[in-house]
C-alpha cells in the first residue's frame, strides 16, 4: 500500500511516528503533516467553511488530491493528521478513487494526558474535548473496520516498524 494515513487525537503518537519515519526512511518515503498547512482560528474556520468540521473536510479533500499525485509516482507516502475517516473517504473519491490505508493511532487516556502535559508541555490540551475527540475517532474506526494501533505501551521503534510493514503490504 503506497499511501498510509495516520489519524488520531492529540497525544496518540501520530507526529512522533511520522517524524521518525521521515528521519529514517527519507529516501523511500514521503511524509506529509496536516498541521503544516496552518490551522486558522475557529472564527476564520466558521467564516470561510461554516464550521471547524467544514474546514477539516475541505483541507482533507485538498490534501488527499495532492497526496494522490505523489502516490501515483509509486513513492510510498505517509500522511499524518487529525481528521475523520469519512473525510478521508471524501478525499479519496475526489482524487479518483485513491487507494489508501487509514490507521487510527490511539492510546489510553492516562498515556495521552502524560504525553500532552509532560512530554509536549501542553497541559491545556489534556482536557475533556481531546478525550471526547479520541472517543469519537475510536467509535468511527470500530464502525468502519479501520485498523487501530494502540501506542500506549509500544516503543517508537515498534510503532515505526508496524507502519512501515503496512506501507509494504
Amino acid at each position: 500500500m503506497p499511501l498510509v494515513i495516520l489519524i488520531g487525537a492529540s497525544g496518540s503518537g501520530k507526529t512522533t511516528i511520522a517524524r521518525a519515519i521521515e528521519d529514517r526512511f527519507a529516501e523511500s518515503v514521503d511524509v506529509f503533516f496536516f498541521d503544516r498547512i496552518g490551522v486558522p482560528s475557529a472564527e476564520q474556520m466558521i467564516a470561510v467553511y461554516g464550521s471547524g468540521a467544514g474546514w477539516q473536510r475541505a483541507k482533507t479533500v485538498e490534501w488527499m488530491a495532492k497526496r494522490a499525485q505523489v502516490a501515483k509516482t509509486g513513492r510510498k507516502v505517509v500522511f499524518e493528521g487529525q481528521t475523520r475517516l469519512s473525510f478521508l473517504a471524501d478525499g479519496a473519491s475526489a482524487a479518483g478513487a485513491l487507494a489508501y490505508l487509514p490507521i487510527l493511532l490511539d492510546c489510553n487516556d492516562e498515556t495521552r494526558s502524560k504525553r500532552l502535559t509532560i512530554d509536549r508541555g501542553q497541559p491545556e490540551l489534556a482536557n475533556e474535548d481531546v478525550i471526547n475527540w479520541a472517543r469519537y475517532l475510536r467509535r468511527e474506526a470500530k464502525d468502519n473496520g479501520c485498523e487501530v494501533l494502540d501506542t500506549s505501551l509500544l516503543s517508537l521503534d515498534e510503532a515505526v516498524s508496524y507502519v512501515m510493514t503496512r506501507l509494504s503490504d
